[in-house]
């Protein structure tokens, strides 16, 4: 109790983490619903954001042909956030490009960068490693994907969308059926131009030094069949993060293992 003449001062509230949930290619921002409502339930600050032609985003993905205009959405949400708060910045698979891009242009709002089974590539002087390891490769499954030539059947695929029969055995092999058919129907052709040839050249003009002070966090899922464990493993080796954790899990955890997944997050964004 304050003493006789003394004003009670008003108790500050704590502040509430602030998870940003960063989808990967053909799917959007309900792919983490799961690990939303989690979040929320546990009082937590989450946002979702679409990337362009994914989810809402009435963009056409055979219209974007770099991955800065893909990427559009995320960085116009990042540079709306107030100067002095920060996120927790959670990229699924492509969606670790995003991230990284965020990281180098808005390194002072990001707590924490977290990399979900993702493409991790340090960005600079990029080796033919960095790319083969960074980017799926899904010929050992045949013929899986649905391509869109945007730009005229003679000219390079601008989309690419993996054919629904080929989905589940790819990517969620180990979720819940619901989930799979859920997926089937949401999943929408990605901007294939924009994430390849193109992208790592666009991005190389954002190396910022100050990115290296985000500490950064992988989770790696075993049982991927997209970005593989020894694609996971060496690009932890080759550009090593603070934090490694393991799930058991196939592509997509959000699905497969969400209850884990949240664990994992918490964990992450309480000990950097």
């Amino acid at each position: 109790m304050p003493s006789m003449g003394e004003e009670e001062k008003p108790m500050k509230e704590p502040v509430r983490v602030h998870f940003v949930l960063v989808h990967g290619i053909s799917t959007g921002s309900w792919c983490w619903y799961k690990i939303k409502c989690l979040m929320e339930n546990s009082g937590l600050k989450v946002s979702c954001v679409d990337l362009k032609s994914a989810g809402i985003d009435p963009s056409d993905a055979n219209s974007l042909l770099s991955f800065d205009d893909y990427n559009q959405p995320l960085l116009d949400f990042m540079s709306s956030l107030p100067d002095h708060e920060q996120v927790v910045l959670v990229g699924h698979s492509a969606g670790g490009l995003s991230v990284t891009q965020a990281t180098h242009k808005f390194p002072k709002k990001i707590r924490l960068a977290v990399y979900v089974a993702a493409t991790m590539i340090k960005l600079g002087f990029l080796t033919d490693e960095d790319l083969r390891d960074g980017v799926p490769d899904l010929s050992g499954f045949g013929d899986v994907y649905e391509l869109g030539f945007g730009l005229g059947s003679n000219q390079p695929p601008t989309s690419a969308l993996i054919k629904r029969e080929h989905q589940k055995p790819i990517c969620f092999q180990m979720s819940p059926h619901e989930d799979c058919a859920l997926a089937s129907m949401l999943m929408r052709p990605g901007p294939l131009m924009a994430l390849t040839g193109a992208k790592f050249k666009d991005m190389e003009d954002d190396c910022n030094e100050g990115a290296e002070s985000v500490p950064r966090v992988y989770i790696k899922t075993r049982y991927d069949h997209v970005v593989k464990p020894e694609q996971q493993e060496a690009m932890i080796n080759r550009w090593p993060p603070s934090e490694v954790f393991v799930l058991e899990s196939d592509h997509s955890p959000f699905f497969s293992t969400p209850f884990l997944l949240f664990g994992l997050l918490l964990k992450a964004a309480t000990s950097i």
